[in-house]
């Protein structure tokens, strides 16, 4: 097993797996790297693949009926993506596309089938974040629908802080590296009026 695979054990997924669990995983776990704005799955894509992002940062994305990009969620590292639909058996409901060069952990629909059947907690684990992503994704879209562009805002900042914030002296740090055009992406708005709303 590599070094890279060797790190698994610190993802949520398989952290309760021993050392010969993991290694009986091997064989079934690929790594792929993906530079910045590539492509790793397009929405209505047959659901071929279950990926963890084991570096960099991947965002979903749909685009809304005028053609205007919006992310719904930012997978960090060490985060599941592609599950509901590999479960399930229908196509990819959204975009992937890597943020910056990213490296991914992936595993096909056939052999996750045979993991989760060898391994039940795997489900379980599994079934936990993608009720979390539901939720996030949800709320992402209703918060675009119906609050203000200032409410929008603060409800991102407030997901991204208790996602990934550090406690600093002088506050919580979101280590993010975000473009306007991201934060604009993400709640719905146009560059501009996301820049308007921080200078206020």
């Amino acid at each position: 097993m590599n070094t890279m695979k060797k790190n698994i054990k610190q993802i949520e997924l398989f952290k309760n797996l021993t050392d010969d669990e993991l290694k009986e995983m091997d064989p079934y776990l690929i790594t792929a790297p993906f530079k910045k704005k590539e492509t790793i799955f397009s929405e209505g894509e047959p659901p071929e693949w279950f990926y963890i992002v084991l570096s960099g940062k991947v965002k979903i994305t749909k685009l809304s009926h005028e053609g205007k990009e919006i992310i719904l969620e930012i997978i960090s590292p060490h985060d599941i993506f592609g599950g509901v639909a590999v479960i399930r058996g229908f196509a990819y409901p959204g975009n992937a596309v890597a943020m910056e060069d990213s490296e991914v952990l992936k595993i096909s629909r056939k052999n996750l089938m045979r993991l989760v059947d060898r391994f039940p907690n795997l489900m379980y684990f599994i079934a936990l974040q993608l009720g979390d992503r539901m939720k996030s994704s949800y709320d992402s879209l209703k918060n675009i629908a119906l609050e203000r562009v200032e409410a929008r805002i603060a409800a991102l900042l407030l997901k991204l802080a208790n996602k990934i914030g550090v406690e600093t002296d002088e506050g919580t740090l979101i280590d993010m590296r975000l473009t306007k055009q991201d934060v604009a992406d993400m709640v719905g708005t146009t560059v501009e009026t996301s820049i308007r709303t921080f200078s206020k």
